[in-house]
C-alpha cells in the first residue's frame, strides 16, 4: 500500500507543499494548553460543534437598591467604582484603561489554606481583567457575565470534549459523525476578582450539570446540577498562572496537589439540596478560622453554588445576593437552576451573608436588605448549603 509519505516525496511541488501543510496542521503549535496533559479539558471542540446552555435574559442583574449600600466608613467593590470617570468603568470593557503593558500580570503566585486554592499578583484588577477574558476566550469559553464593578465575570455553558471515549470507532469513523457524541455533561466557570491592600486575588469555580433519565423507561432526559469538581478549578487555575507568567512547575503543582474529583456522581439535585431539615439548621455558623479564611471560603461555597452576588464589601464582611424561594416552584435548588430550564419565573429577595470576626473564629449569619438578622426558610437554605461546606 502506497504511504502518505512516498507519495508526497514523488508528487510535484504544489502537491507536496500541500501535504507539507496538512501535517503541519495537524501536528498543531505550541500552546498553553499543550504543556498540560491534552485528555483534562477541550471545550474548544465543543465551542465548534455544540451550543452552551444560555443564560436566560431574567437573569441579568437587577438595579441596585440604594437601601443595600452599606453607610458609614465601609465601602462595597461596585462603590469603588461609581465615581470614576464614566469612560473607565463600560459593559464589556476592562475596568479601568491603565498605562501598562497588555500582557502585564505583575509577579503571580499561587496561595493556599486548606483545601482552597487561588493566585494572587502584584497587578491591580484593572490590568488582569482583559487578560482573564483572553483567557476564557482561548479555552473555547464565551463570557456571559462581566461585572467588573464587582470583580466578576462567568463562562457558558459548556461540553468538555476531552471526556469522551477515545476508542478505535471514535478515532476513525466517529470523527465525521463528532456531533453525536455527548458526554451528558456540562461546566461553567466563575471567576472572581478581589482588590487587596497588597495586589489582587484571582478565584475561579467550577459548577456542573449533568444529563439524567426521568423515567424508568430511560426515553425522557433533564439537567441536574452535579457536584463542582476541584479538580476542573484547579486544572484552570494552574493555566491561569502560565498565562499570567507563573513558572510551567509552579503551575503544574497546582493540580499535583489537588484531590481527585468525586468517583460517583450524586443522586439528581444532591449537589444544591440541603441535607438536613431546616429545623436543623442553626440561626448562625461558627467557623474554626480567621476572618480572611472564613471569608474566602464562604466567597468560594457562594460562587461554587451559583448564587448571584450583587456585590461585597470586605470591610464589613458583607455578601449582597439575590435569591428566590425555591419552595414557589416545587424544588430544593436554588433559583439559577430552575430558571435555566423553565421553571416558572419567582420574584427574587435580597440578602446579605455577614462574615464576622469573633477571635480566632468567625461568625457567619444571614441578615435583611436593613442588615438585620434573619432566620425564614430561605435563610435557613442558605445557611444549609453554607454549613456543608464550611464544616
Amino acid at each position: 500500500m502506497t504511504s502518505l509519505s512516498s507519495i508526497c516525496s514523488h508528487r510535484p511541488t504544489a502537491t507536496r507543499l500541500a501535504c507539507t501543510a496538512l501535517v503541519l496542521s495537524l501536528a498543531g503549535c505550541s500552546t498553553i494548553d499543550s504543556m498540560f496533559s491534552s485528555d483534562k479539558v477541550d471545550y474548544k471542540t465543543s465551542a465548534r460543534q455544540t451550543q452552551g446552555l444560555d443564560v436566560p435574559p431574567d437573569l441579568t442583574q437587577l438595579a441596585k437598591d440604594s437601601r443595600a449600600q452599606v453607610q458609614g466608613g465601609s465601602i462595597t467593590a461596585s462603590a469603588l467604582t461609581a465615581n470614576r470617570p464614566a469612560a473607565a468603568v463600560v459593559a464589556g470593557t476592562p475596568m479601568a484603561a491603565n498605562s501598562v503593558a497588555p500582557n502585564s500580570a505583575g509577579d503571580i503566585r499561587l496561595e493556599r489554606s486548606g483545601t482552597e486554592r487561588w493566585l494572587h499578583t502584584t497587578a491591580t484588577p484593572e490590568q488582569i481583567w482583559p487578560q482573564l477574558r483572553a483567557f476564557w476566550q482561548e479555552r473555547g469559553l464565551e463570557l456571559t457575565k462581566e461585572q467588573p464593578e464587582v470583580g466578576v465575570m462567568e463562562t457558558n455553558w459548556a461540553e468538555n470534549r476531552a471526556k469522551l471515549p477515545q476508542d478505535f470507532i471514535r478515532a476513525t469513523i466517529g470523527k465525521v459523525f463528532e456531533g453525536l457524541y455527548s458526554t451528558g455533561e456540562r461546566d461553567m466557570y466563575r471567576t472572581r476578582v478581589e482588590r487587596g491592600a497588597n495586589g489582587t486575588d484571582i478565584f475561579i469555580s467550577h459548577r456542573g450539570m449533568q444529563e439524567v433519565y426521568t423515567n424508568s423507561s430511560r426515553d425522557n432526559t433533564a439537567w441536574q446540577p452535579r457536584a463542582s469538581d476541584p479538580s476542573l478549578e484547579a486544572e484552570m487555575l494552574s493555566r491561569l498562572m502560565l498565562k499570567l507568567g507563573g513558572q510551567e512547575a509552579a503551575a503544574k503543582a497546582v493540580v499535583a496537589a489537588t484531590p481527585a474529583a468525586p468517583t460517583a456522581p450524586p443522586t439528581a439535585g444532591d449537589a444544591m439540596r440541603p441535607r438536613r431539615p431546616l429545623s436543623e439548621v442553626p440561626d448562625s455558623l461558627t467557623v474554626n478560622d480567621g476572618f480572611d479564611r472564613a471569608w474566602r471560603r464562604v466567597g468560594l461555597s457562594l460562587d461554587r453554588h451559583g448564587f448571584t452576588i450583587e456585590d461585597r464589601d470586605r470591610a464589613a464582611g458583607l455578601f449582597y445576593l439575590r435569591y428566590a424561594d425555591p419552595e414557589k416552584a416545587g424544588q430544593d435548588e436554588p433559583n439559577f437552576f430552575q430558571r435555566l430550564f423553565g421553571a416558572k419565573a419567582l420574584t427574587p429577595t435580597r440578602y446579605r451573608v455577614s462574615v464576622k470576626a469573633d477571635g480566632v473564629k468567625s461568625t457567619v449569619r444571614m441578615l435583611d436588605e436593613r442588615s438585620q438578622p434573619i432566620t425564614d426558610d430561605n435563610a435557613k437554605r442558605i445557611l444549609s448549603l453554607l454549613m456543608d461546606d464550611l464544616k
